[in-house]
């Protein structure tokens, strides 16, 4: 890939391999994710590409037995290094999951919440925060009256949105989506979509979708995992219209997958 699309790499994995225990999940991984940009990784399931998608913020540190080598930057500075405190980490690196998860608490302490783990309690720069992070996500106008609500009273829509404003609230510079519409019906589906436009430029965003359509219409750039290998990693409109792996074009073209 040449012009604009690589005026900063923000995300750079090198020769990365991944185990669960003895089974390998992730085989020589490298890509550079460009700064400011929408990559989506798709992939048939079981490809590897939330296992890749959870490296990025160390996301299966918590799980027994796994381990990876290689190398993962971000802005050049080594993610697994002894000295990275992953706490800093995970405030760069905000994470949307599959499933809206957010807390049974009115929906102004759902977005309070990072801030005040990181030591902001100061009332007047909590409601900016939850105002501006609600903005950023599209919801403010849907519940600028009804902060005080629990938050699970909110639609399924309004709750995925509502946990892409709580991860806003810590101000990450990258942001990790896995899945994030796949449990939403088409009208939120396409809300979300169009927050995720919204949000490009302002963050780098890494989605993992099994909606080829869907990685069509809101990334710049596609990465095709297949059985733990990055088959091909270009402008998504490449991999879309003229792909240079034929494995790519099958997938793409549903003749597997």
């Amino acid at each position: 890939m040449t012009d604009d699309y690589l005026k900063k790499t923000k995300i750079q994995a090198k020769n990365v391999d991944f185990f669960y225990s003895d089974t390998q999940a992730l085989f020589d991984v490298s890509m550079d994710i460009p700064e400011g940009r929408v990559t989506a990784l798709i992939g048939p399931s079981g490809c590897g590409k939330s296992t890749f998608l959870r490296t990025l913020n160390r996301m299966n540190d918590v799980i027994d037995g796994t381990r990876l080598t290689g190398k993962i930057t971000i802005d050049g500075q080594d993610i697994y290094a002894p000295e990275m405190n992953v706490f800093t980490l995970r405030k760069r690196v905000g994470m949307v999951f599959q499933k809206s998860n957010p807390f049974p608490k009115s929906v102004f302490e759902n977005i309070a919440y990072g801030p005040r783990i990181h030591g902001n309690n100061d009332r007047t720069s909590l409601t900016e925060i939850v105002e501006r992070s609600l903005q950023g996500a599209a919801l403010w106008d849907e519940v600028k009256d009804r902060l005080d609500d629990n938050a699970l009273g909110l639609s399924g829509g309004q709750q995925q949105r509502l946990c892409i404003a709580r991860a806003l609230a810590v101000n990450p510079d990258i942001l990790l989506m896995d899945e994030p519409a796949s449990a939403l019906d088409p009208r939120s589906t396409a809300r979300i979509e169009d927050l995720i436009s919204e949000l490009r430029g302002d963050y780098t965003i890494i989605i993992v979708t099994h909606n080829m359509q869907q990685a069509a219409r809101v990334s710049d750039i596609t990465a095709f995992f297949y059985e733990g290998h990055l088959i091909e990693f270009n402008k998504t409109k490449q991999i879309f219209t003229k792909p240079s792996k034929q494995q790519t074009e099958d997938y793409i073209t549903g003749r597997f997958g």
